[in-house]
């Protein structure tokens, strides 16, 4: 065999081997990342259903159980976190409803705890909803995967609703617990009585009819990227008023304070309508971008 006929001979042998390195390496690469995101997201899950573990101060021990389950997409998704749960929905681009319920129960002993989370049953239909052999002793809260277009009822009594990146018709209320909704669209009603709310908007305008949230007690929280273009409506009874966004300030008097704790103004040329409004609690008002950098 000729020299340049070997030579070519190794080279192209030596391309194979590289090449097979190569994509060993990557499908490799690509396993660990896929290893580590699902590592990350059982952390990340686990420390949801691993931050209540007392019972008012009290010598009662805690059981918490972590309970999945996937549901079909109908476009429509009601859940009622009973009496001592809270609610997380977040919209992503799926075809189905991923349901993580975390179990907490408290009893005088560990098996005392464990025996009552085996009595909470959960249902799915027509609404997530737990119920119990007992009303005392337990609670569940929710952590949802939906898709991003999908109407919500949400409702709770003592614990905290929050809402990101879904768009539809929204309607939530609880009693005592803060309410936040981040990138949300679509025609969203809300309310709590104690409990701040917090609304991050997103976008240079609302995707749909509009935003009404208010809350009895507690302070308002208002983000608003510098170029969006809404009809903004605020205010309280008692309470303060700041906001870093010029166009939407007040008036001070001679002492720096405030003449109005009311705001109504439309906002680079107005839009759809923005209320978010409270009672008793101060409002803030920041510029998304700020508050990023």
């Amino acid at each position: 065999m000729k020299l340049s006929a070997l030579i070519s001979l190794f080279i192209k042998a030596a391309l194979a081997i590289a090449l097979t390195i190569f994509s060993t390496a990557v499908l490799f690469g690509q396993e660990t990342a896929e290893k580590a995101g699902k590592a990350e997201a059982k952390v990340k899950y686990k420390e949801f259903c691993s931050n209540n573990n007392s019972w008012n101060g009290s010598d009662r021990v805690s059981f918490n159980e972590m309970r999945e389950m996937t549901l079909p997409a109908t476009g429509n998704l009601s859940v009622d976190g009973g009496r001592n749960g809270g609610i997380r929905v977040k919209g992503e681009n799926r075809g189905d409803v991923l349901v993580r319920a975390c179990v907490q129960t408290w009893g005088t002993t560990d098996a005392e705890a464990k025996s009552l989370a085996s009595s909470v049953r959960i249902s799915t239909s027509p609404q997530i909803k737990a119920e119990g052999a007992s009303e005392e002793g337990w609670s569940v809260s929710y952590e949802i995967l939906a898709p991003r277009n999908t109407d919500l009822k949400l409702t709770a009594h003592n614990g905290g609703i929050s809402i990101g990146s879904v768009d539809g018709r929204l309607e939530f209320e609880t009693t005592n617990g803060g309410v936040s909704l981040n990138d949300v669209g679509g025609d969203v009603k809300g309310k709590t009585t104690n409990g701040g709310v917090n609304v991050s908007l997103t976008g240079n305008a609302w995707r749909g009819s509009g935003l009404d949230v208010q809350t009895s007690n507690g302070g308002v929280n208002l983000s608003i990227p510098d170029n969006y273009a809404a009809n903004i409506e605020t205010g309280t009874v008692n309470g303060g008023f700041h906001s870093d966004i010029a166009s939407l300030s007040v008036e001070k008097d001679e002492r720096n304070r405030p003449r109005a704790t009311k705001l109504n103004a439309a906002l680079n040329g107005g839009g759809a309508p923005i209320r978010v409004v409270t009672t008793n609690g101060g409002i803030h008002i920041s510029s998304a971008e700020r508050s990023t950098n």
